[in-house]
C-alpha cells in the first residue's frame, strides 16, 4: 500500500531523516518506534504532506506522493492524528467531525452525509453523537478519542496514529490499543502507529521499524525487535541480556 524508499530530510545543516526505506502492507499495524529526536515524527509528516522531503521517494497504492500538500495526501486516502489533540472548542462533538468529513471530500459532500460520516465516526469510538455533546470537559483519553473519530471521518485507506497513548493510564491504553486493532480488523484500515510506550504497542503490531538518529536500525516482528541487541541498547537504554 505504501512504499517508502530512500527518504531523506534536512533541517539546514541537521539531517532528520537519511535514507530511510520500508514498506506498508495493506491491512497490516506497523509499529514505528524510536528514542526522542530518532526522526519518527518527521517521517510521519512526510508521510502525511506535513513536510516536504529533501530526497526520496513516497509511493501510496503506486501514485507518488512526496512532496503533495496535507490536504491532497488526505484526499488520496490517508488521515492522521496528532499527539495533541486540538478540538474547536466551541463545536459540538459531531460538528467537530463533520469538519473533517468535509474537509477530506474538498466539500463535495452534503451537509447531512457529513453529519452521518461523523456520528459512525464517533460511535465507532465511543464517543456521544447528539448535537448536544460538547469538548468541554472532555479527558485526555475522550479527546484522543475525538482525534481518532475525526481522522475516521476521512474515510481513509491508512490511518497515521500518533501516539495514541500519551497521557492514559494503564486501562486506558489497553483500551486504546484494543481500538485500533478493531478499525483494522472490521473497516479494513491500515495503521501506521507511532508510539513511546513500547509495552502495548508491541502486543498490537504485527511488525516494528526502529529508527534511531534519522536511519533505520531494524524492521521485523515485536519480538525479534525485543531481543535485538542494538534495540535494546538505543531505546531500552541497555544491551540485550543486561540488567
Amino acid at each position: 500500500m505504501l512504499s517508502v524508499r530512500s527518504l531523506a530530510k534536512r533541517f539546514g545543516g541537521f539531517l532528520a531523516v537519511n535514507g530511510v526505506s520500508f514498506d506498508v502492507r495493506e491491512g497490516e499495524i506497523l509499529g514505528l518506534i524510536g528514542p526522542n529526536g530518532s526522526g519518527k515524527s518527521t517521517t510521519f509528516n512526510l508521510i502525511a504532506g506535513a513536510l516536504a522531503p529533501t530526497g526520496g521517494s513516497i509511493r501510496f497504492a503506486g501514485a507518488e506522493i512526496a512532496g503533495m500538500p496535507a490536504h491532497l495526501v488526505c484526499r488520496k486516502g490517508i488521515a492522521r492524528t496528532f499527539q495533541i489533540p486540538r478540538p474547536f472548542r466551541k463545536l459540538s462533538l459531531v460538528d467537530n467531525v463533520a469538519l473533517a468529513a468535509f474537509y477530506a471530500a474538498g466539500g463535495a459532500v452534503e451537509r447531512a452525509e457529513a453529519r452521518r460520516r461523523a456520528a459512525a465516526a464517533l460511535e465507532r469510538v465511543g464517543l456521544p453523537s447528539d448535537a448536544a455533546a460538547r469538548t468541554d470537559g472532555l479527558g485526555a483519553a475522550a479527546l484522543k478519542k475525538l482525534e481518532l473519530a475525526r481522522a475516521l471521518a476521512t474515510q481513509p485507506k491508512l490511518l497515521l496514529a500518533d501516539e495514541s497513548l500519551g497521557g492514559l493510564d494503564a486501562a486506558e491504553m489497553e483500551r486504546a490499543a484494543a481500538l485500533l486493532d478493531d478499525i483494522r480488523k472490521t473497516l479494513g484500515i491500515t495503521v501506521i502507529w507511532v508510539e513511546h510506550i513500547m509495552g502495548v504497542l508491541m502486543r498490537v503490531v504485527d511488525r516494528v521499524i526502529v529508527l534511531d538518529h534519522g536511519e533505520m536500525i531494524f524492521e521485523g516482528r515485536p519480538a525479534e525487535a525485543a531481543r535485538d541487541a542494538r534495540v535494546a541498547e538505543v531505546y531500552l537504554g541497555h544491551k540485550a541480556g543486561g540488567c
